[in-house]
């Protein structure tokens, strides 16, 4: 049985490196009709806390990583949290000092100053710290075969003997992973090149317990425009960033995708990829994230969806940035929200976007953007134009997108002033701004009584301001 992990840490909100770490552990698995494992790293006890890792569970499943075993699902090799392990790991410490194979060191202020296959109980005070080392062999060398790098070779004469089990009683990650790894019987572990440094540690390790090593990968990191591992200093890095710039998860999953794995398709959902997957196709150079690629590619996913989908992305997303004054003026009429979210998507990428775009469709008390006033209201034509225009709407019979463009076409031709200034003025008045959906089906969706309330609001400012 083929079996991948992927095993964050509970410190902070979830970073998209790790996202797409455990995308391609998750297609591996899937693949091969293995199992996927989750499992929280939190031996960290001054930094992990309970509310990351409730992100993390709930962050990986907007991802669409469902996992087989975990801490919230249980499975035959538990626990899966490192803290719930612990008497484990202290068996095994134990094991190598019996063995001979580790020693405890004590240390005062940088120095060790004794060392001892037995517990020093005469150090036991706060002035020395009492840590275990595993012992190195410095003949030979380490060689593994990785699957993405091919052979790769340490010599032990260069690692010196490091701690296994720290002065608080914690064992350290390159421990905790080989015991972990073993038990629950990883075959493939596919991690970040970072970690490549510790693999000769943890083939030592396991050598150490004549136990059978997993298959290692080491995919390249995502980096910054700067050729730097993907920071902060970048921009957003985590799920939790995206989700609240409103991402669609199919579009953010799509592009950590493409990021480093050869494929035909561009605009896809993962879930459809997974027999196109292996690891040969996985690239061995450094990945830039561009957010302007991914944001075309949220655009695309956008409008892939019908308008129902799209509502309810948009109404998931909102609950998600806690925003109930737009969920309930989406909520007052859905369907008139329809028709607005259909002619607005064209023009925007995110769900974000799509609130900001659409926002003065559901709010009557819109603002008018400073550039309207100037350029358009403040002419010596806008309040005939604006006059004209209320009373052609007036006296609109059939109201309908082909009537609405035949009358402002109308209102046009009587050459008050342009046609752009004619178009530009109607379109600031309904909605209070120049960048908008298609004019005629913005008014067409307004509906008749909303249109005409719109155009004597801005009458009424417009006279305000001639007054003022």
């Amino acid at each position: 049985m083929i079996r991948l992990r992927f095993a964050p840490s509970p410190t902070g909100h979830l970073h998209v490196g790790g996202v797409r770490t455990a995308l391609f552990n998750w297609l591996y698995a899937k693949k091969n009709n293995g199992k996927f494992i989750l499992r929280i790293e939190d031996t960290d006890l001054e930094r992990s806390s309970k509310e990351f890792e409730n992100e993390i569970l709930d962050s990986m499943k907007w991802c669409g990583l469902d996992w087989d075993e975990g801490p919230d699902k249980g499975g035959d090799f538990g626990p899966y949290r490192q803290s719930e392990r612990l008497e484990i790991y202290k068996e095994h410490i134990n094991q190598l000092l019996k063995e001979e194979k580790a020693y405890y060191a004590v240390y005062k202020g940088e120095e060790v100053i004794h060392k001892s296959y037995e517990f020093p109980e005469e150090y036991n005070t706060k002035d020395f710290s009492i840590v275990v080392k595993f012992k190195i062999n410095k003949e030979g060398s380490v060689r593994f075969n990785d699957l993405l790098k091919g052979e790769i070779e340490f010599k032990n004469e260069y690692i010196d003997d490091f701690i296994i089990l720290r002065s608080n009683g914690i064992p350290v990650y390159n421990f905790t992973v080989v015991i972990d790894d073993h038990y629950m019987e990883i075959t493939h572990v596919i991690r970040g090149e970072d970690h490549i440094s510790n693999t000769q540690k943890q083939i030592l390790l396991y050598q150490a317990f004549n136990w059978n090593i997993p298959e290692f990968m080491h995919i390249p990191l995502i980096l910054g425009n700067d050729r730097k591992p993907l920071s902060k200093r970048h921009g957003g890095t985590t799920v939790d960033f995206f989700r609240k710039e409103g991402y669609l998860k199919s579009a953010l999953m799509n592009y950590l995708a493409l990021l480093g794995w050869t494929i035909e398709d561009e605009i896809f959902n993962f879930k459809d990829k997974i027999d196109n997957f292996v690891p040969e196709k996985i690239s061995n150079k450094g990945v830039i994230f561009d957010y302007e690629k991914l944001e075309w590619i949220c655009g695309k996913h956008l409008r892939l969806l019908d308008i129902e989908e799209l509502y309810s992305e948009l109404k998931e997303w909102l609950g998600y940035i806690n925003d109930i004054e737009f969920i309930n003026m989406l909520e007052k009429d859905i369907d008139f929200s329809k028709e607005v979210i259909k002619i607005s998507r064209e023009k925007i990428n995110t769900l974000k976007q799509l609130k900001d775009f659409s926002y003065n469709f559901f709010n009557d008390n819109y603002d008018y953007d400073e550039k309207y006033i100037q350029k358009f209201l403040k002419k010596e034509w806008a309040p005939e134009l604006l006059k004209t225009t209320i009373t052609k709407f007036e006296e609109l019979q059939e109201y309908t997108i082909e009537s609405v463009e035949k009358t402002i076409r109308e209102i046009a031709d009587l050459k008050i002033t342009s046609k752009k200034n004619t178009f530009q003025t109607i379109r600031g008045a309904v909605l209070g701004k120049l960048v908008t959906p298609g004019l005629f089906e913005s008014i067409a969706v307004l509906g008749k009584e909303k249109t005409i309330s719109r155009l004597k609001k801005t009458e009424v400012f417009l006279n305000e301001q001639i007054q003022g």
